[in-house]
């Protein structure tokens, strides 16, 4: 590469950075912002318990469930890969926490250490596949889905798992702090962090410029392999994080909990304006898509809609949010196939 090469592959990087980064922002947020109002609005109005306290104690719950994965898909999808293992892993971490606690005897803050570093080997493995073997992460995921999933009920003869209910720091991770559910006081934190990370450090902006053209990373000296298996050892982390929170929430592990929860959190990232082709997408947008997919979710339950309705509808806003994404990235000049 001549002299003159890299520092032309490093100027469009940046800039595609700063266009794919603001491109998650502007008409996005605020349709998002103005879906959410209207959302309250509607529902408060029509749902029956909707603006009650218990209520919306219960919407950050299920908005934390939905939100610390969604951060680390944020960045598994801008950096052009998907993750449809989270449903089964947190499952998984259920069981791994439990058991840490009831089987090994170990205390609670090493029983999660044990749990998050289960989490970073899976997510570990998949992102060695995907950077060093070539297996398209779909596939690797979809194959620790499986696995995760037998394993969480194998282990458990699909049986809950119970925790102490004595204990202090489940009673705090099952509790609030300062009004707020602590499980949401975890999304907020992750949220800001992951932010901060993807907007203001330079594995932030490598992730970006993977997904924006992960041939122009490469001769920009960006070390492709590391940043995939980052960001899938991130998703495992928190896949694990929203495990421990989970059997707080349960008093047990259960092997068949959460289940679907990798399609409310890939739905939450890409209506919060991510695009699926990689290179493009926001922690805010993230943000607002998971507050949007986890009231549209309460309201249809509250409602009284058909439960097999309900898929139809999280389905078709799927869809739409695609739609829109692709439609919007054409109109700002942005290409959706790199």
């Amino acid at each position: 590469m001549s002299d003159t090469a890299a520092p032309q592959l490093g100027s469009w990087l940046r800039q595609r950075w700063s266009r794919t980064v603001s491109s998650g922002t502007g008409l996005n947020v605020i349709g998002l912002i103005g879906a959410i109002i209207l959302l309250y609005v509607v529902l408060g109005s029509t749902a029956t318990g909707f603006t009650s306290a218990a209520n919306q104690m219960g919407l950050l719950r299920d908005a934390a469930m939905i939100g610390v994965a969604a951060t680390g898909m944020t960045l598994v999808i801008v950096a052009g890969e998907i993750d449809v293992s989270i449903g089964p892993a947190v499952a998984f971490s259920t069981v791994i926490f439990a058991k840490a606690m009831t089987q090994l005897h170990l205390p609670t803050v090493l029983a999660i250490l044990v749990t998050l570093a289960c989490g970073a080997a899976w997510g570990g493995l998949v992102g060695v596949l995907r950077a060093k073997v070539g297996v398209p992460s779909f596939i690797g995921t979809l194959g620790l889905w499986n696995i995760l999933g037998g394993l969480a009920l194998f282990t458990t003869d699909a049986l809950p798992v119970p925790v102490p209910i004595d204990d202090p720091l489940i009673d705090l991770m099952s509790s609030q702090i300062a009004g707020m559910p602590t499980p949401a006081w975890v999304m907020l934190i992750a949220f800001v962090l992951f932010g901060f990370i993807a907007i203001r450090t330079k594995y932030g902006r490598s992730v970006y410029a993977v997904g924006g053209n992960s041939r122009a990373a490469r001769l920009a000296s960006i070390n492709v392999d590391r940043v995939r298996v980052l960001i899938f050892v991130t998703t495992g982390i928190l896949s694990a994080l929203s495990g421990v929170l989970l059997t707080a929430r349960l008093g047990s592990g259960n092997g068949g909990a959460a289940g679907g929860l990798e399609f409310s959190v890939i739905a939450a990232v890409v209506v919060g304006g991510t695009a699926m082709t990689g290179g493009r997408g926001s922690l805010l947008g993230t943000f607002l898509g998971v507050i949007f997919i986890t009231l549209l979710g309460n309201g249809l339950v509250l409602l009284g809609v058909n439960s097999f309705l309900q898929q139809v509808v999280s389905g078709a806003i799927i869809v739409i949010a695609v739609l829109l994404n692709v439609l919007l990235s054409r109109r700002r000049g942005i290409s959706t196939t790199d």
